[in-house]
């Protein structure tokens, strides 16, 4: 008998696991094409920083609230600081490994839909970070806000960007860190029945703030893959789920589904009627 907080189970053409060999291949190859094609957008310091002045003036234009709000709550106390710059830069990957992984074992077709989704954010997000180098806030003088990494610790990142050789620091937009986290949280709401599965959307809030706070994007970073996650999710569509059905469940359809009646015999000996006569057993689901 299954509960409510069991997995949602999958239609049976959507069982097959992919070969792991395959999969482990595949993802670290897209993985490695991302992180060259990233370094392809290192040297545009000027146009960098000119993105950047354009999106903040935006975001006031918008009267967004200022990511210094989000900040200033974390600056009164050194340890929490800490902590958000540690989730910062220790969540985002191993999560969504851990999320791919537990697909890949418990819903392969769960799996082989998410790794298109996420490889087709990746991939829109590498042409954006190419089309569209963007300095992030920590980097905007008179903004008021702090490069938390450095000056609390720990960092990703180096202390200037153009001796950064493991990582481009003007791919700020979009935010990868909250778009993978999105994806995370809505493949585990699509792939499982829990009552509780909902509470997943957590990761990519606390994410949202962490990013924001840290100052390592603007909120548009945010809006911008959330908008790509969404046209890639309207795009490559989610697979068909089907639940088997519980024990009572499965008695109504059994009690439902007896065979219709002949003609009635009629009473006498040997008859329905007759002293010692047994009921036949009811054939379920004959005929079916």
């Amino acid at each position: 008998m299954e509960s409510g907080t069991e997995p949602a189970r999958e239609g049976k053409a959507a069982i097959r696991r992919p070969p792991l060999v395959r999969e482990l291949l595949l993802v670290a190859g897209l993985f490695l094409v991302y992180k060259l094609g990233r370094q392809l957008a290192t040297g545009h310091t000027g146009e960098a920083f000119d993105n950047a002045h354009r999106v903040w003036d935006l975001e006031r234009f918008l009267h967004l609230p200022g990511e210094g709000d989000v900040q200033s709550g974390l600056l009164h106390s050194d340890t929490l600081v800490h902590v958000v710059n540690t989730y910062y830069a220790t969540v985002h990957f191993p999560a969504t490994a851990a999320f791919l992984v537990w697909l890949y074992l418990r819903r392969p077709g769960h799996y082989v839909w998410a790794r298109r989704v996420l490889a087709a954010v990746t991939a829109a997000a590498l042409v954006v970070h190419l089309t569209f180098p963007l300095a992030p806030p920590r980097m905007l003088a008179g903004t008021g806000l702090v490069d938390t990494g450095q000056v609390y610790g720990p960092t990703v990142y180096g202390a200037s960007p153009e001796t950064d050789s493991l990582s481009n620091q003007f791919a700020a937009m979009p935010s990868l860190h909250f778009g993978w986290a999105l994806m995370v949280a809505v493949g585990l709401i699509a792939a499982t029945r829990s009552r509780w599965r909902w509470l997943w959307l957590l990761h990519p809030l606390v994410t949202l703030l962490v990013i924001v706070g840290t100052a390592n994007h603007y909120w548009l970073d945010a809006v911008v893959a959330a908008a790509l996650l969404g046209i890639a999710l309207a795009v490559i569509r989610v697979p068909r789920r089907t639940a088997t059905p519980t024990a009572p469940a499965r008695e109504r359809v059994c009690a439902g589904s007896s065979v219709p009646e002949g003609p009635r015999a009629p009473d006498g000996p040997g008859g329905p009627g007759a002293p010692g006569a047994q009921d036949a057993p009811e054939l379920v689901g004959a005929g079916r």
